[in-house]
């Protein structure tokens, strides 16, 4: 029996965002950014129409997704290395040691994930594209989502979703 994938990898699909994550130690990166790249592929059976998946959505969700991040400062709601709390003045505050970090709300994103790693980072992304997919996402059995912090350098994140 046959089996079909479709891959998105575009230019288009990007973010530039900052972020620092912790190691073993406790210990932070200091705060840096990337111009990640997105790539997704979804797999299933063959629809009505013979596709797997519309590309042109794909892609336009991948780019609404992207445009969530990008010129963000990256931060982990579960990362109790690097706390991070909302000020009254609208202000995010994130602590790394000794350090005091603040950005204006508006200029973060706090994702639901323990560090913002590769993994972790196409993890959540692949969690908020089947949140977009969800109305055909029943049909689909695997979700790929690969995010690239530099060239040659990237993490992958495949979830099945046969139910």
């Amino acid at each position: 029996m046959d089996q079909f994938r479709i891959a998105v990898s575009k230019d288009g699909n990007q973010f530039a965002a900052a972020h620092f994550i912790t190691h073993g130690n406790g210990q932070s990166e200091p705060l840096h950014g990337h111009n990640y790249r997105i790539g997704a592929a979804l797999s299933g059976p063959l629809d009505d129409y013979h596709l797997v998946f519309d590309f042109v959505r794909l892609k336009r969700d991948i780019e609404l997704v992207a445009a969530e991040l990008d010129h963000r400062v990256l931060l982990a709601a579960d990362n109790p290395a690097l706390p991070v709390e909302r000020s009254a003045e609208d202000e995010v505050v994130v602590r790394s040691g000794a350090d005091r970090y603040v950005f204006p709300a508006r200029d973060v994103v706090i994702l639901d994930i323990p560090n913002t790693t590769a993994e972790m980072i196409a993890a959540w992304i692949a969690d908020r594209l089947l949140e977009r997919l969800a109305d055909d996402a029943d049909r689909l059995t695997r979700i790929e989502v690969e995010l690239e912090e530099t060239t040659g350098q990237c993490a992958v994140v495949r979830r099945d979703l046969s139910r």
